[in-house]
Order: C-alpha cells, then structure tokens, then sequence
C-alpha cells in the first residue's frame, strides 16, 4: 500500500494531480506564522517578563522565558488555526497547515511544562498528545481517534478505565497545577506587597488565600473530569479515621500554625526562646515554625510545641531587652571610680541604647569580690546578646588596667598544721 492509498484509508482524500499554488499557500502560511512568532517574541518578551516580575515577584528569567515561549508557538498556533478556517486549501495544504500547527502546540506545551518544572519526560508525553491531538483535530480524525482511544482500557469492578479517561485525566491535571501554581504566585506576591496588614496578618492571608487556590483547584478537577463525588463516601469515612489517629499531630499542627498566625503570639522577626534553642523566627509554615540560631543553624520546631510549651518571647510587645553583664572588683578597688568606668564602657558599646541609659548595680559580696551587674538595653535582639557582653567587657578591661582597678581571682589562704606526738 503506497502512502496515497494509505491517506485516503485515513480520510483524507487527495487529488490525483498535486495542486501546487495550494501546497505553496499551506506551506507559505506556515513560514509566515512562525516568522510572526519569532519576531514578536523579540520584541514583546521582554516588556512582558518584567511585567511578569513585577507581578509575581520573581527575580529570574522564567516570565522572559514563558514570554518567548507563547510568543514564538502560541501566536503561530493562533494564526494558523485562524487562517486554515478563513484560507481554502486542498488536502495536501490541509495536512501541511495541520501539521505546522501540530508543531506549534506540541512545542508550546514541551516548553511550558518544562519551565513549569514537571521534568522533561512529562512535558514530551505532553507534547507528543498535543501533536496528535491537534492534527487530528484539524483534520476532521479527532473522534475516530478518540473512539479508538476509548476502546483501549480494562473494567475494575463496575468502572471501565479507558485510555482516553486516563490522557484526560493528566491533560486536566497538569492544566489546572500550572493555573493554580501561576494564580497562588501571583495572589501571595500581591498580599506580601499590601501594607495595610502586618507580618503575621499577612502571612495568615497568604496561607488562607493558598488553601482556597488549591482548593477551587480540586473543585474545577472534578468539574472537568466528571467525578460522582457519591463513590467517595467511603473513601471519605476512612480518611476521617485515619486523620484521627495517624495524621492527628498534622493537623494539629496545621490549626496551631492558623492560631498562631491569628494571634501573633509569634510572628516572623520575633526572637524566641524555646526550650533550649534561641533565635529569630523566620517563616511560620504549615507544619513547624523556623526559627534560626546566632550559630546560623535553622530549627524547625512544630507548631504545636508552641501552643504547649512555654515560650519566651523577647519582641512581643516590645523588641527593647536588658542584658545583663556581671563583673567582679576587687575589695582594694576605688568602687565609685570603677562603677563610673563601667558605666562608660556600657555607653560606648555600638549598639547599646543611650535611652534608656546603662545602669550598674551593686549585686553582693562575694568571697574574693565585690559583685557587679552591668545592665544595659538593646533594640535588636536577633543580633544576639553574647557579642554585646564581649564589647563592654574588653572595654572595661582595658579601663580597668589604665586606672589601677584589680580584677581579682579566686584565693585561698592553707594553714599547715602539725602533729606533735607526745
């Protein structure tokens, strides 16, 4: 059977005599479009990118890439679907103009899934569906093909699993993630940009605005694709079950997360104390809350451990702390001058606050040393506290040798007696 034969078997009838002007118009408009689409995505991928920047806040060059992308194979695909409607061809120019707009389509969404980072076997499986699709389509096959698609499955029970209900399936599937991964972008960078909420007001209205893409997402899905929610009654009383007792510390720590969102008891910037660990809060998240150590390690801590555990915050109400820095003087020492010295070296620390004013308290006597605190305030405890106290005391240290005030260390005094033996 030669290839003619085999074209007519298929449904396309072709004319025993080429027409040439025909093939030449198909082939004409098809160098056309992708020329088009070349040259806007030239001209326009770059405004568009950095509106797309703009939009989602995205530093890098993925709208300039997605710009091209639907420039240079959305924009020939357009034009070719319009022209092969408004542009009488022959069936050879019909099978050119529908396999250049095949062409077009398959590479847009080779190139959209691949920027959308589904991997590149996803995205070929993708294309390679597009392809065929749009060129049977095109060329009046698309219902033989999918009846034959439909024919292709296996029955599970009362179900029937076509091939066309599973190709369905994943063109829904990954059609809906990329809006829904896009509209979330686009829907937390507009919220974070508001400045009529604060952090943790904001933060809350990001998660909630996620939870409702995903979900009206999941709704449109199931629109789609036509599932009898009613099969799901037991599936959905299994899953109650199993969020009782093996996803329970999930989601509570999903709700402790919302509660502390709601009433900012920790919010992101705050400093914390938990348990052992110290640090600032960095991001609040849907399991555990991350909180980051002067040691720069990052611990992720559940959120339910903050709801019952008890937590020092030392930013809550307000982000001023004293610290507290204890120095021992000698018994011989000129105390006034070494409480003035004290003082001093407190003022000149860099990021001590000069109001309210360092004090020194007299603390007690301790067996080789009058006893000291050293408090003063500062506005920035996330910088740590340990570098405060090294810089006032290397002040000191160095006032307390040019003026003659001892440091004393710990002394002992051993009387030896003997043993007389009479």
């Amino acid at each position: 059977m030669n290839w003619q034969q085999w074209l007519r078997d298929a449904g396309i009838p072709l004319p025993r005599t080429p027409d040439a002007t025909s093939i030449g118009l198909a082939a004409l408009l098809v160098a056309g479009a992708f020329w088009v689409g070349w040259l806007l995505s030239r001209r326009l991928a770059p405004r568009i990118g950095a509106g797309f920047r703009r939009l989602t806040g995205r530093t890098d060059q993925f709208g300039t890439t997605l710009a091209k992308s639907l420039m240079r194979y959305g924009v020939p695909a357009l034009l070719l679907l319009v022209g092969g409607n408004l542009v009488a061809l022959s069936p050879l120019g019909d099978l050119i103009a529908a396999v250049g707009l095949g062409a077009a389509t398959a590479m847009l969404a080779y190139r959209v899934v691949l920027a959308a980072g589904l991997g590149s076997a996803t995205a070929g499986v993708l294309s390679m569906i597009a392809l065929v699709a749009t060129v049977a389509g095109s060329l009046g096959g698309l219902q033989p093909l999918t009846q034959a698609l439909s024919g292709i499955g296996l029955t599970v029970g009362t179900r029937r699993i076509s091939l066309l209900g599973v190709l369905n399936f994943l063109i829904v599937v990954v059609v809906l993630y990329l809006i829904a991964r896009l509209a979330n972008r686009v829907l937390v960078h507009a919220i974070g940009r508001t400045q009529v909420l604060d952090v943790s007001q904001r933060a809350l209205v990001q998660k909630l605005g996620s939870l409702l893409v995903v979900v009206v997402a999941v709704l449109f899905g199931i629109d789609l694709l036509g599932i009898d929610l009613t099969a799901f009654t037991v599936f959905s009383g299994a899953l109650g079950l199993a969020v009782g007792f093996g996803l329970q510390k999930t989601f509570g720590n999903l709700i402790a997360g919302l509660i502390l969102l709601m009433d900012r008891s920790v919010k992101p910037g705050d400093v914390i104390v938990v348990g052992d660990t110290f640090g600032a809060v960095t991001k609040i998240g849907v399991r555990a809350v991350s909180v980051v150590t002067r040691d720069g390690k990052e611990h992720l801590i559940p959120n339910e451990q903050l709801m019952t555990e008890p937590v020092e915050n030392w930013s809550y109400s307000s982000r001023n702390v004293r610290v507290h820095i204890p120095v021992g003087i000698g018994y011989d020492s000129d105390l006034p001058l070494a409480q003035r010295l004290m003082i001093e070296a407190a003022m000149g620390g860099s990021r001590v606050l000069q109001d309210p004013k360092p004090t020194v308290w007299l603390t007690g006597f301790g067996d080789s040393s009058v006893d000291h605190e050293i408090l003063v305030w500062i506005t920035d405890p996330e910088a740590g506290v340990g570098n405060i106290r090294s810089e006032v005391l290397n002040r000191l240290w160095v006032s307390f040798k040019e003026n003659g005030i001892e440091i004393p260390f710990p002394q002992r005094d051993i009387h030896l007696k003997a043993n007389h033996s009479s």
